[in-house]
């Protein structure tokens, strides 16, 4: 096929040697088959910001870092050059996180490099050696539903460990691969760490698995594996080891006001103490 412009510089300076086809066009870039050598790779071309669909973007882009205070200064004026930082931030998020996730064991895409929004990564292929269907394209039985769905809480569990939540999971952006479920589209990555609403993003996520597996497998239904492994993580005893339950105890035992006043009062009179020892 014609080389599309934007792989134009790629072909030229020799990372591409060939574009085959195009994979799939969508809300946030344009994917085709690329030969580099003897591989056969994606090449994912990141759409401008003003062709994306993608919602609520400033959210997923709290507390992601730019080089100097003069490029996060020109972001948050939303100027010309400020724009074109939010679209580096945005598509290094993905290339970070594919990364560190592959290095911390989480089954995505082995990216390459990433040239003038472009990233290069391997092509997942299915046991038959073609393009890897989507989750949602695959035939589903009760069995296969629970351990597809075993093995993602496990992955998210891996990544949510390696300091990152997808923050927009669901069974269009999981591929079947020869091994099993890989996780694609990150470039809305979440810092689990840094992003106030990293508890919030990460229950979606697993809430979608959720919603998505319990058609084929009731039992999932009144699962709350959101809520048991950010409570785990939250106490630092989160690891893929851990076994999970999908089950949290609620405490539903009356509050202890007049304890809780007492803290306070404690609290007061040591605020006040330190205040009174500082003065002298």
């Amino acid at each position: 096929m014609k080389t599309p412009k934007r792989l134009v510089p790629l072909v030229e300076e020799g990372l591409i040697d060939e574009v085959l086809t195009q994979l799939m066009s969508g809300k946030e870039a344009t994917v085709y088959i690329v030969r580099c050598d003897d591989l056969i790779c994606c090449a994912k071309v990141y759409k401008d910001a003003k062709q994306r669909s993608f919602r609520k973007s400033s959210s997923y882009q709290e507390n992601r870092k730019v080089r100097n205070s003069r490029q996060a200064r020109a972001m948050e004026n939303g100027s010309r050059y400020g724009r074109k930082m939010q679209e580096e931030v945005w598509q290094n998020a993905e290339v970070d996180a594919l990364y560190r996730l592959s290095a911390a064991g989480v089954s995505v895409p082995r990216p390459h490099l990433c040239y003038e929004g472009v990233l290069l990564m391997d092509l997942v292929t299915d046991a038959d050696g073609d393009v890897a269907p989507r989750l949602n394209d695959v035939e589903m039985s009760e069995a296969l539903a629970l351990e597809y769905h075993s093995v993602l809480i496990n992955q998210v569990v891996l990544m949510l460990r390696a300091g990152i939540i997808h923050g927009d999971l669901s069974e269009y952006n999981i591929l079947v691969g020869r091994d099993g479920p890989v996780i694609i589209d990150l470039p809305q990555a979440v810092d689990a760490a840094g992003n106030s609403t990293a508890a919030e993003m990460l229950a979606r996520d697993v809430n979608n698995l959720r919603s998505y597996f319990s058609v084929f497998a009731p039992a999932l239904k009144d699962t709350q594996y959101a809520k048991e492994i950010w409570g785990h993580f939250e106490s630092g005893l989160l690891h893929p080891d851990l076994p999970l339950t999908g089950q949290v105890e609620i405490d539903d035992r009356p509050a202890d006001v007049d304890a809780v006043l007492e803290q306070v009062e404690l609290a007061i009179e040591e605020e006040e103490l330190r205040r009174m020892f500082q003065s002298e």
